[in-house]
Order: structure tokens, then sequence, then C-alpha cells
């Protein structure tokens, strides 16, 4: 009875193996886990996927496969996705709210089996169904002090003590969008250690060697930590078109910061030209000469170029092309000169991959990249680290 759930899972992109598939009917055999929908999202989730940034990859194949609560609900009785939108918001006096009983939660859970059971049709404010808005325990963008939330987002009042609906593992999703721990995680695929500064660090072979050369006497043999001394010089666009990713940009720089200790940073608009910045209070009179920059860092360092590459052509290919001054050479001239200097250059784009075919400075970019270009995320910059480490 399982193997269409199988194949819904592989549908899903998740590489669920023959092997973890017989895995999971072995245990079932076995009775291992009571006879729940949760303890066999549980128990499937921990003989099927065996990567957590696949995590919500699962939530959501799992959720479509048993359509959500519908194993929750009585036979016949189906909740409408329209009763999820929130049609108003209603003002509670104080003393409206103080009057809202609590249920407790085995009461909670059997007035919701209740309601369900009782329910006809779609119902909006009010003290009693699942419905939007009103003081019912259930239902969504209403007020309640303890109550069920059907599907959603929280109407700001934060009082739910279940979400019916809920993903918990959206964050570790190598298809989605970064966050400051992800920038982390996936910039560390970069690395050249060496050892620097005082000894901090245990040498766990040579202390045992020394010990037992000490006829036993503990001799803690210690040397200096590990640092990753790898040397990025990153280049940031600013303005226009980036502003709707600034949030992600900020999140990169900062994670950026804190592994690369090393790390040199500049800014542009659009596209590099013959100058580039560090401040943008000191944007107008404190530029710096591009052939200074490139005259200043070796080969030896890794070039990073973070922007969404979405600009009119003629700021790539033709002088006086740039939207801000008179350029005397082209930006694929200042480019070209820029990875001719490093040549382990990436350039990372947060506009979505879906749109890169409908931008031709995109693909003008890219080919001149060389086809380096890698979307911002999990999966994406991992790649460019690895790139980039080569």
């Amino acid at each position: 009875m399982l193997t269409d759930f199988f194949y819904h899972l592989r549908a899903h992109k998740l590489p669920v193996s023959v092997q973890e598939y017989l895995t999971l009917l072995n245990a079932l055999r076995h009775d291992v886990m009571a006879p729940t929908l949760e303890d066999f999202y549980f128990l499937a989730r921990t003989a099927l996927v065996k990567d957590e940034t696949l995590y919500d990859r699962y939530d959501q194949a799992f959720g479509a496969y048993y359509k959500g609560i519908e194993a929750a609900l009585p036979a016949g009785k189906e909740i409408p996705l329209d009763w999820l939108i929130k049609q108003f918001e209603r003002s509670l006096t104080p003393e409206q709210k103080a009057a809202i009983e609590k249920h407790g939660w085995d009461k909670l859970m059997e007035l919701f089996r209740e309601r369900l059971e009782e329910q006809k049709g779609r119902h909006a404010g009010g003290n009693r169904w699942i419905g939007t808005g009103g003081t019912s325990a259930f239902g969504n963008g209403g007020y309640h002090p303890e109550g069920i939330r059907v599907g959603g987002e929280s109407a700001g009042n934060r009082t739910a003590v279940k979400v019916w609906d809920m993903r918990q593992f959206r964050d570790y999703d190598d298809r989605l969008e970064l966050g400051t721990r992800n920038f982390k995680v996936a910039l560390r695929r970069l690395r050249r250690f060496a050892r620097q500064g005082a000894d901090l660090e245990l040498d766990l072979d040579d202390t045992i060697a020394s010990t037992a050369r000490n006829a036993g006497h503990l001799d803690i043999r210690l040397v200096p930590e590990r640092h990753n001394t790898v040397k990025v010089l990153m280049l940031l666009d600013v303005g226009g078109s980036m502003d709707d990713h600034i949030a992600r940009v900020e999140e990169l720089f900062s994670a950026a910061r804190s592994e690369f200790r090393n790390l040199d940073v500049y800014y542009f608009h659009n596209c590099p030209y013959d100058s580039l910045w560090q401040s943008a209070r000191r944007r107008s009179n404190e530029r710096f000469d591009t052939w200074d920059i490139l005259r200043k860092y070796n080969a030896d360092w890794r070039l990073i170029i973070v922007g969404d590459a979405t600009m009119s052509p003629y700021e790539i290919l033709q002088p006086g092309g740039s939207v801000e001054y008179a350029n005397k050479e082209a930006g694929a001239v200042w480019m070209q000169r820029l990875l001719d200097a490093w040549p382990k250059a990436a350039w990372l784009n947060p506009e979505p991959t879906a749109s890169w075919t409908y931008r031709q400075s995109i693909a003008l970019l890219r080919d001149i990249m060389h086809d380096r270009m890698y979307p911002v995320t999990v999966a994406g910059l991992e790649q460019a680290m690895r790139m980039l480490s080569k």
C-alpha cells in the first residue's frame, strides 16, 4: 500500500532508495510505532531521509500525499481553503478577552474534534465554529488565549498552542534562500587551513605519544589553532534593483566577515567600471581606482561578485552605457580584466533562477563569467565555494 507513497516522494525530488523503502516496510512489520499518522511521519522520515536539508521537502511531500489534516477529519469533512483567508480583524476590549475561557490541552483537542463533526459549512466570526476572525479557539485570524490555528498566518496575537499544517523545517531546504547561519555553513566549503598564533589547541596524537614516552604521566601538547587562510575579495552591487535583496546581501556580508579572516569588500552599481568604493556616504569623493585594486591584490585572492546582474545590456557592452556617468570603457572590458587578475572567481545572483533566461544582461554576464554564476541558495552557494576551493 506504500508503493505510491514511495514514488510520490521520488516525484518530489527526494532521493529515496529501494533499500530505504524496504527498511521502512520491515520496521512497520515489527510494530515499532503506535498506529498514528504522526508516528508514521517520524518513522518514515527516519528511514527514508538521510539529509536534514531535505526535511522541509519531505514535510511538503508528506503533507501533499496525506492532504494535511484529512486523516484527522471525520468521513466527508473537509475545510475549504478559502476558510484560511483572513477576512477581517476583530478588536476586543480587555473585558472581552478576559471573559474568554482557556480550555486546557485535552479539552481543546476534544472540542476541536467535536466542532469538525458538528460543523456543516463555512463560518466567519463568532466564538464557536472553525472559521476566520472571531473568538473561537479554532480557525484563523481571530483572538483566543489558547487555540488551534487552522492554516494561514498568525494574526499577530501569537496565542495558538497548536498550528495545523505547520512546516517545521523550512530553513533547511537547499532550494530555499539563505539566512546568516546557512551562509556560514555554505561558506565554510571554501577552506585553506594553516596554524597561526599562540598554542590554543590540543594536539591529541602528540599528547598520546608524549604521554606514552613519559611512562604514562600525562604530557599535554598544544599547537597553534588552525585558521582559514583563504583570501577573498568581494564586490557587492548596491542600489537600484538590488534594494529588493538588501536583507540577504547583509546576511551574506555578516557571514563572510565571520568566516573569512582575510576579506576585503568594495561596492559597485550594476557593473564594475573604472572605480569602486567602500563607503556609501563617501561614495562621491572617496572612490578607489579599479586599476589600483587590480594591482593591490595578487592572484591568490578569490573574487566573489554579488549582484542581480539586472540592467540594460548597454551597461555591459557599450562605452558610456552606465546609468550614472559616461564611462570610457564598457563594463565587459572591466569584467574581463577582473577575471584575468583573479581566475578563481564566482558571481552570486540573488535573483530567482527562473528569471535568468528572461534577462539579456544576465545571459551576457553568465557568458563573460564562463557560466560561473550561482543562485543564492544553499546548494548554489556550496557549488560556488567548491569551485573556488579547487
